[in-house]
């Protein structure tokens, strides 16, 4: 009995031992096991980890490369906007210079027309200067024609030189180097404005005293209006009424008055033959003057018209021929201050 007992003990003993060692095994290999999955998840981390700076330096590469193409865009933009500013800069200026080579082409056209009708002043068309003709033709047109002080006539345009009057074809000429060295100086740059020293010399000995009239402020608006080019001078019919008042020498309106055969000259207050008159811009009154002031008024329109042809490039002669033509003009100016004008004969 009792070694059934110890044999019975004996084998439970075996049977502990049996599980133990079993136990132990599947701990062990539940551990191994354990432990290769979390390598594995250890290495899919890794490999999750090094996807994703992957993806986040892509990401940042990407970002870069949109920054600088935005930039890019920006900048090309800009360029075509500068590129076609400065097109539209040059096309503008094209177009300027062309109206301006249009409007020289069309003065020098016009300036041409009226040469073939003009001649030298010594003997000037009747037909193209209905002012220079006789009291009675005047009187019998019922129509007055205007010019303008732009439109006199300018003889140093032709192709032929000016022709000198008889009594003046003996004189000899000699150049002032003074004088010569001050139009060529101007020429280079030729304007009216009197910073110039040759323009300045010409206002001071010539067209100041040649405009001086006993009435001072009208005779300023006359150079003013001269130097705009928007005096208009136009004959007048002429009648047979008495001599009238001071007042009625001015006639306001688009019509104006006619003129009796003697009144009083606006500019210098005398009764003389006003055979003409002449009006100031747009302004709608008129001013009737005498022979005598217009021929001094005509010889500085000239000189303007002159000066402004050289402007315009429409005048072809040299600098001698040049600076010959404008001291006859300024003669001109000199004579008519003395009181020396040509007269109309029938």
């Amino acid at each position: 009995m009792l070694q059934e007992e110890a044999g019975a003990e004996g084998g439970d003993a075996y049977n502990v031992s049996r599980l133990r060692s079993s136990s132990l095994e599947i701990r062990e290999k539940g551990t191994e096991f354990l432990r290769e999955q979390l390598d594995a998840a250890q290495k899919e981390l890794k490999m999750k980890g090094e996807e994703c700076e992957r993806l986040s330096h892509v990401r940042d590469q990407l970002e870069q490369e949109l920054e600088e193409l935005t930039a890019s865009l920006f900048e090309e933009a800009h360029k075509m906007v500068r590129e076609a500013n400065v097109k539209q800069a040059a096309a503008e200026k094209q177009l300027k210079e062309a109206q301006g080579k249009i409007d020289v082409l069309q003065a020098e056209v016009s300036a041409l027309k009226t040469l073939v009708l003009t001649s030298t002043p010594s003997s000037p068309n009747r037909q193209l200067h209905p002012q220079l003709q006789s009291t009675g033709s005047k009187a019998a047109s019922s129509r007055h024609t205007r010019h303008k002080s732009a439109t006199l006539t300018l003889p140093q345009l032709q192709s032929e030189p000016t022709t000198e009057p008889t009594h003046t074809s003996r004189e000899d000429k000699e150049l002032d180097s003074v004088l010569f060295a001050e139009f060529l100086s101007w020429r280079e740059a030729p304007s009216l404005d009197r910073s110039s020293a040759f323009i300045s010399r010409i206002y001071r000995e010539d067209i100041g005293p040649c405009l001086s009239f006993t009435r001072s402020e009208l005779s300023q608006s006359i150079q003013s209006a001269v130097e705009n080019n928007s005096l208009t001078i136009e004959p007048v019919a002429m009648t047979t009424l008495p001599i009238v008042k001071a007042s009625a020498i001015e006639c306001g309106g688009p019509n104006g008055c006619r003129a009796p055969v003697e009144t009083k000259c606006a500019l210098s207050g005398l009764s003389r033959p006003c055979r003409h008159r002449i009006k100031l811009g747009d302004k709608e009154s008129y001013y009737y003057i005498s022979p005598s002031s217009r021929a001094r008024i005509t010889a500085v329109c000239n000189l303007f018209t002159y000066i402004r042809y050289i402007q315009q490039g429409l005048v072809r002669h040299d600098a001698e021929q040049m600076f010959w033509e404008v001291m006859r003009l300024r003669r001109e100016m000199s004579v008519a201050k003395l009181g020396y004008f040509p007269t109309d004969e029938s």
